[in-house]
């Protein structure tokens, strides 16, 4: 079984924690290496919040073509462009066949 973890600004991910997912605080300059450090570590799915995405820009198009590690934006607490909402939206429509989560 992978493990989960996820990355972001404390606010937005000190309640993963409650759930027993791995957090690694970052920010724009040491988002990439903690994925990649997590990725080496044998972590199959890494939620990064999306504010960070072009932090991580580099690893998402490196594992884009393998399934694992999934790399996954997330909306975090502030700075959010939507790209986290719409693949949360995707994934639960991936995973039940329609989107339960449209308002």
């Amino acid at each position: 079984m992978y493990k989960a973890a996820v990355v972001g600004d404390k606010e937005s991910i000190y309640g993963f924690a409650a759930v027993g997912l791995t957090t690694k605080e970052a920010d724009e300059n040491t988002a990439g290496d903690i994925v990649e450090d997590l990725v080496k570590a044998g972590y199959g799915v890494i939620y990064v919040t999306e504010n960070l995405a072009f932090a991580v820009e580099k690893q998402m198009e490196k594992y884009r073509a393998v399934s694992v590690p999934a790399i996954i934006l997330i909306p975090g607490v502030k700075d959010n462009t939507g790209e986290g909402v719409a693949n949360v939206h995707r994934f639960v429509e991936k995973a039940v066949g329609s989107d339960i989560l449209k308002e």
